[in-house]
């Protein structure tokens, strides 16, 4: 059996069809490069597929400092989605990047956000 593709784990994590997942994983991916340095942003890069690596590349170290509400409201209109999906779709986003980044290289991203983004990586408990 194939690998599962980056998108096909995003649609799985997020709970929306495959054909939304592309636009919502985009809008992650963008959002998150912004709001993180331009050097962490391209040791991420470099772990992913050749398709999304130009998503997580910016022209400038700096990142954008903005919190929790201007980044799922900037997923929200780059994807064209509600809050509650913009929602889901970074939770699901941000773990499917830590399986393909890693540990150390994931860590280090997150600890450039705010702790309510940094939130969203952690996998939801399950109920009993």
């Amino acid at each position: 059996m194939a690998e599962l593709s980056f998108y096909d784990k995003v649609a799985a994590r997020a709970d929306v069809p495959p054909e939304a997942a592309p636009p919502l994983t985009q809008a992650v991916l963008r959002t998150l490069a912004e709001r993180i340095s331009g050097g962490q942003a391209a040791d991420m890069a470099g772990h992913l597929a050749d398709e999304l690596t130009p998503l997580l590349v910016k022209g400038t170290e700096d990142p954008q400092s903005f919190g929790y509400e201007e980044f799922l409201w900037r997923v929200e209109k780059r994807a064209g989605v509600d809050r509650s999906t913009a929602q889901r779709a970074v939770r699901a986003v941000l773990q499917t990047l830590h399986r393909v980044v890693g540990h150390r290289e994931f860590e280090d991203a997150m600890a450039q956000l705010p702790a309510p983004i940094r939130a969203l990586a952690e996998p939801v408990p399950r109920e009993p």
